[in-house]
């Protein structure tokens, strides 16, 4: 079985090159702009991984995993517009860059070549695998809509934020890690553990994201703590705040959610949610989400060696402090 860091490198020679037409390159160029500025490269990487788990990696393996990494970025550039985010990876955002009708094109050509990319595959395996990309780019997409009708409303329940988290952000993971298992010949009830392995590692991953922006160590964290209190943003642990709080506690975190001055809104944001336990309650929430993540990696009919390379990559994502 192969690391994460050697299939990382596999896939980063294949895909680091030009995937699009030179001109014009007022449309060509933003798509390849936001490649070349990095990422985790995380989704195609477990595509490969969700294959040699059960059988030698298949070169159509490969261009699946192109095909989830151009709808991920696709997804990253349309999502900087809505939210109109100046910055990504550190860097000046497709649209700050190129303008907003380049980006929004640029998104698209890069959702199309995602297709083509797909299209490459194995005919005999194609439909299952073209059937399962189509859903998660539905279900991706109903994410990020929840995600801009829930800043909207002031009602956002837990369960609803979970259903949207998963949407938004697990379905990818799971779908990545899906799409390699059917490549590598794994039966449908086999790739189904795989795809909830993937979906739980990704719900506990945003709890661990909320956690870290709100009570994360900022040398360790790469950036200021308490980003998403500042934007009033519901998080997991707001909405676990709202729902348990006192009567007084809920006027105080009120007063500190309107507060003008965003570092003496932070501490008396987070003062509030250290008082109802929410930091607490996180870790727990993201132990059962890790919890069962593990128990359908286990569940999965392989032998339990070959699963270790999975088992390190969820510890790595999960254990992270930044």
């Amino acid at each position: 079985m192969t690391s994460f860091e050697d299939l990382l490198h596999q896939f980063e020679t294949r895909f680091s090159r030009r995937h699009f037409p030179v001109t014009p390159a007022t449309l060509y160029d933003p798509a390849e702009y936001i490649l070349g500025i990095g990422g985790k490269r995380i989704r195609p990487v477990l595509c490969l991984m969700g294959n040699e788990l059960f059988d030698d990696i298949r070169p159509d393996a490969f261009e699946v995993a192109t095909a989830l990494e151009l709808f991920h970025n696709f997804t990253l550039i349309h999502d900087d517009i809505m939210d109109k985010a100046p910055l990504r990876r550190g860097q000046a955002t497709v649209h700050a860059k190129y303008g907003e009708n380049s980006a929004l094109l640029a998104g698209d050509v890069m959702l199309t070549m995602a297709y083509e990319y797909l299209n490459k595959i194995d005919v005999s395996y194609l439909r299952r695998i073209v059937s399962l990309f189509n859903r998660t780019v539905f279900e991706v997409s109903e994410g990020q809509q929840l995600d801009m009708d829930y800043e909207q409303r002031t009602d956002v329940t837990l369960d609803e934020y979970l259903h949207m988290i998963t949407l938004k952000t697990s379905v990818l993971l799971a779908c990545a890690l899906q799409t390699g298992a059917l490549l590598g010949g794994a039966s449908q009830g086999n790739a189904d553990l795989l795809y909830q392995f993937g979906k739980h590692v990704g719900i506990a991953f945003q709890v661990q994201d909320d956690y870290l922006d709100a009570f994360g160590d900022p040398a360790k964290f790469g950036k200021q703590v308490g980003g998403d209190i500042i934007a009033n943003k519901k998080t997991f642990l707001l909405l676990h705040t709202q729902q348990t709080a006192s009567a007084a506690q809920t006027v105080e975190l009120a007063h500190w959610m309107a507060y003008p001055e965003p570092a003496a809104k932070v501490a008396g944001v987070l003062g509030v949610m250290r008082a109802c336990g929410a930091d607490a309650w996180a870790a727990e929430l993201k132990a059962r989400h890790t919890d069962l993540a593990m128990q359908y990696l286990e569940d999965v009919a392989v032998l339990s060696n070959r699963k270790e390379p999975l088992r390190a990559v969820a510890a790595e994502l999960l254990q992270r402090q930044r």
